[in-house]
């Protein structure tokens, strides 16, 4: 396995800077922004496995804090201020890139998908458990921006997901014309499987996610 380096960063923008991390491939410059979720930041042990296997794998990852969490807040900022941070740091790791995807857990893959809704050039995003509508409120769907998307998609999601009911999952991604549906078997929000290990699991993702990034050359 090739070894991979860690650089610690410091993501500045309007709103203030917050922490970052790169994890940096040996030779590609494939490089895919990895948000953090909702309760999480971005030193959530599941976040951290797969941006380091990512970059083993050949392609690059930078995790970043929203700034609510740098400054050790519960609660997320409103989503202009999420999306001005995101796309500050995505602008950032762009100018190191050469080919650059968005992308990240729940709330954090989101928040890309409205950051290249609204015109920020990606190669495509990747959505580790993407929250398709609130629990118990299948009738709340978030699909909106996803069709003003036109790069490809990468939907990884768990069976299981209280925030992205099956069928509901695969009709939108059926109506969205550059869309991929990844799923895992009894997995939950947080991609686990009770049973199975979650580096197994965490393998098979990035295994799945660098291959379709193969396949968009």
């Amino acid at each position: 396995m090739p070894l991979v380096s860690v650089e610690k960063a410091s993501f500045v923008w309007d709103g203030g800077a917050v922490s970052g991390f790169w994890h940096h491939p040996t030779r590609s410059a494939t490089y895919l922004v990895l948000a953090h979720g909702a309760g999480g930041n971005l030193h959530t042990p599941s976040l951290v496995h797969f941006a380091e296997a990512l970059a083993e794998a050949g392609v690059g990852a930078v995790r970043f804090n929203f700034p609510y969490a740098e400054a050790r807040r519960k609660v997320p900022d409103r989503q202009p201020r999420l999306e001005a941070c995101y796309r500050a740091v995505a602008q950032q790791v762009g100018k190191r890139a050469t080919r650059l995807f968005l992308g990240g857990r729940s709330m954090g893959g989101r928040i890309a998908s409205h950051v290249v809704a609204d015109g920020f050039p990606a190669a495509g995003l990747i959505f580790l458990g993407y929250p398709l509508h609130p629990p118990g409120q299948p009738e709340r769907i978030r699909d909106a921006q996803l069709l003003r998307v036109t790069v490809p998609m990468l939907f990884l999601q768990g069976s299981r997901d209280p925030f992205a009911r099956p069928d509901l999952l695969a009709e939108t991604v059926r109506k969205l014309k550059t869309a991929t549906l990844h799923v895992v078997e009894e997995g939950d929000h947080g991609l686990t499987v009770r049973g199975r290990p979650q580096a197994e699991i965490i393998e098979d993702l990035v295994h799945v996610a660098v291959g379709w990034i193969a396949g968009l050359r």
